[in-house]
């Protein structure tokens, strides 16, 4: 199956905290660009570029209160076609399993997402940001419709459940 994404991207945009003022840069480097597509931001970051670029961005919650999910969800829906993430990798990050999730999700759906400026240059430079492109859906048939089954065999059993004899005492 294929989407067609049509001239007029709908992008989301992340950073972590101590990537905001490098997205921020490149936001502005390529201001007259983006300003030709939807752009979706979580909290934080979302305000710092509606600030700096006096672009109209749909806001989501903070990424550690949910916005991460919200941007992985909306890619899973198809309503973000296009993800600028510039994450950190050297910081330990609270919400961690949420931004493994988001970069999952990415890929899972085939959505074009550059996770550090070089490769966000080179993305928004491609002639496929301005023109249609048809991006190819994964078939998930066989995994959506795969028949439910009991647990395997390999699953370990539940552990018991507490019993009336009371506690033991270790003596």
């Amino acid at each position: 199956m294929k989407r067609e994404l049509g001239a007029r991207k709908r992008i989301g945009l992340v950073a972590h905290d101590n990537k905001k003022p490098d997205l921020v840069e490149w936001s502005r480097y390529n201001r007259r660009l983006l300003a030709e597509h939807d752009l979706f931001a979580t909290g934080t970051t979302g305000a710092l570029l509606e600030r700096e670029l006096e672009l109209p961005i749909t806001r989501l919650q903070s990424g550690p209160l949910g916005g991460d999910l919200q941007i992985g969800a909306m890619i899973a829906d198809g309503t973000i076609d296009f993800l600028v993430f510039f994450w950190d990798p050297l910081e330990p990050q609270p919400h961690d399993p949420d931004v493994k999730a988001l970069l999952r999700i990415a890929v899972v759906w085939n959505i074009p997402f550059a996770c550090n400026r070089a490769s966000a240059d080179f993305m928004i430079a491609s002639p496929l940001m301005t023109d249609g492109y048809e991006r190819v859906l994964p078939d998930y048939s066989a995994h959506i419709d795969r028949p439910m089954s009991a647990a395997p065999a390999s699953a370990a059993p539940m552990p018991a459940g507490p019993t009336s004899a009371g506690p033991t005492s270790a003596g």
